[in-house]
């Protein structure tokens, strides 16, 4: 029914069709992107989206910051014990959602960074889906991966519900509400299709490169 009065490319009616469970959808979507390493999710919208809307939603915003952060924390919290866990055995080259490709980047994102990498990845689609599992499979102490991941939780919690807050009081911001959210997810896409399109190419020249050996042997 909520994909159907708009769908997750459509913020506003998603949460409008959401009605008194406008939270637990947030929260459940935002869970989902993380706990369940599902990273094709609306998260930065829908947060913005929410905060502009608080008024009509009757949403309160220390509710929206507490339930987003609280739904990010537990999100990663179950994507680092997948890592622990299962390791790398979960993600295939082939596979449709967990592909190897993207746990590559989320590793190479938590080489460069870091434990630091936990607060950074909040504010990265589809690297903050992955780096946690990628943290699971680290040597880092269970306690500095809680303190990290609270600080990276609720800091995208908060800054996301302000900025759409306050944002939300300027008149061509709220008369707008609709075509920002969707700008919004666009923009969040941008970088996962630019990458989806390097690593086509990469694909095809090692393809090719692999078919003139053959040749050649």
């Amino acid at each position: 029914m909520l994909i159907q009065s708009g769908g997750l490319l459509d913020p506003t009616a998603l949460l409008e069709g959401s009605g008194p469970w406008v939270l637990p959808v947030i929260m459940g979507i935002i869970f989902i992107e993380t706990g369940l390493l599902f990273p094709f999710l609306p998260g930065d919208s829908l947060i913005f989206t929410a905060a502009l809307l608080t008024g009509s939603l009757g949403l309160p915003l220390p509710a929206l910051v507490a339930g987003v952060a609280v739904a990010a924390i537990v999100g990663d919290t179950v994507g680092y014990a997948i890592g622990r866990r299962f390791g790398r055995r979960l993600f295939k080259p082939d596979a449709r959602i967990l592909k190897a490709r993207y746990l590559e980047k989320a590793d190479a994102f938590f080489a460069r960074y870091g434990a630091h990498s936990l607060v950074l990845a909040r504010f990265v689609p589809v690297v903050r889906t992955f780096v946690p599992p990628v943290v699971g499979m680290s040597s880092m102490p269970y306690r500095s991966f809680l303190l990290w991941n609270g600080i990276g939780g609720l800091a995208w919690a908060l800054l996301l519900a302000v900025a759409g807050f306050f944002l939300g009081k300027i008149p061509v911001v709220a008369d707008n509400v609709e075509l920002i959210a969707v700008g919004i997810v666009v923009v969040s896409v941008i970088p996962i299709a630019i990458a989806v399109v390097r690593e086509r190419r990469a694909d095809k020249r090692e393809r090719e490169r692999a078919a003139v050996e053959a040749d050649r042997g």
